[in-house]
């Protein structure tokens, strides 16, 4: 099999723990300049593009700027710095659990991104860890949704972040999440849910549809009081919002979940109320690089258990 060859480094620096934006410009285009493209392709606007080429924000491989009227080479490579978003801070610290030459284990709180995506850029506990451990290279090896809280594993050496990646696509790493839901007497517990969901581009709540399962999540119920109690759920694939469907289906929706069973509006910037009652709390695998084994186990305390009155208030 032929490697693909990697890009260039890039000759920009990174900005508030933010990468550059890099753009390789596709064979098969029949543009006049580089200009030509970058407007067509980025959408960002009547006279943005301009603006930047003027201002030399947009560079070659070499760091030079990119004049309006430099040629369309295919396969070139061009980088910038994005205009980031005016995001509110997330007032919760992201906590380094675990770190060593290789990883770093994190304590994501709700509310904060994994990574840079759509309006959640420098807030997002990527950015932050860069900044804060001093680490440029750092690279998440999975992603956790931004509502989510609880461990995420990081990747200090870019040479390596495959070999961790591929833990988790090949589904070596054992992961045990926590949360909080109503109680009904009448569900039979532990069980397996199976089911087949299905997350289509643009729709923001996934659904279960007939056919082969491609999800399977084992529920355990751990106690109960007051009309609420705590789930073990452990999850054996991952589709997108995979526990929040399979608790939802059991008639049980996890608390402070914006889609299911119902999409509400939008919560209002600002708003960090009532965060959904979903931990990832456990992380549990063999070390691909050193052969380590690793348990990880989040401290954290869903605060509609702890003190329910303080988060439903």
């Amino acid at each position: 099999m032929r490697r693909r060859t990697p890009p260039p480094p890039s000759p920009l620096p990174q900005r508030d723990g933010v990468d550059p934006v890099r753009v390789r410009l596709p064979a098969g285009d029949a543009w006049a300049t580089v200009r030509d493209h970058l407007v067509a392709r980025l959408a960002a606007g009547p006279g943005v593009i301009d603006t930047m080429l003027d201002e030399g924000r947009i560079v070659d491989v070499t760091g030079r700027p990119v004049p309006r009227d430099m040629a369309y080479v295919p396969g070139m490579f061009v980088w910038f710095h994005r205009e980031l978003p005016d995001e509110e801070r997330v007032p919760f610290e992201v906590d380094v659990l675990y770190r060593d030459e290789h990883l770093v284990v994190a304590d994501k709180p709700h509310f904060l991104a994994t990574t840079p995506r759509g309006s959640h850029v420098a807030e997002t506990a990527l950015a932050r860890l860069r900044r804060q451990l001093g680490i440029p290279a750092l690279g998440a090896a999975h992603r956790l949704d931004r509502l989510t809280a609880g461990l995420v594993l990081f990747t200090v050496r870019p040479e390596e972040r495959g070999a961790y990646q591929s833990l988790f696509r090949d589904r070596r790493v054992a992961k045990e999440y926590e949360a909080v839901a109503p109680y009904d007497p009448a569900l039979p517990l532990p069980r397996t849910v199976r089911s087949r969901i299905v997350k289509e581009r643009g729709v923001m709540a996934a659904r279960e549809v007939p056919g082969e399962p491609n999800a399977v999540t084992l529920v355990e119920l751990l106690e109960h009081r007051a009309g609420r109690a705590r789930y073990r759920l452990t999850p054996r694939t991952g589709q997108t919002h995979q526990l929040r469907v399979h608790m939802n289906a059991l008639g049980v929706p996890i608390l402070g979940d914006p889609l299911y069973p119902v999409v509400t509006g939008p919560v209002p910037t600002g708003d960090f109320r009532r965060p959904l009652q979903l931990l990832a709390q456990v992380l549990e695998f063999t070390d691909p690089v050193t052969g380590r084994e690793h348990r990880f186990v989040s401290p954290r305390v869903l605060r509609a258990w702890s003190s329910y009155g303080e988060w439903a208030g």
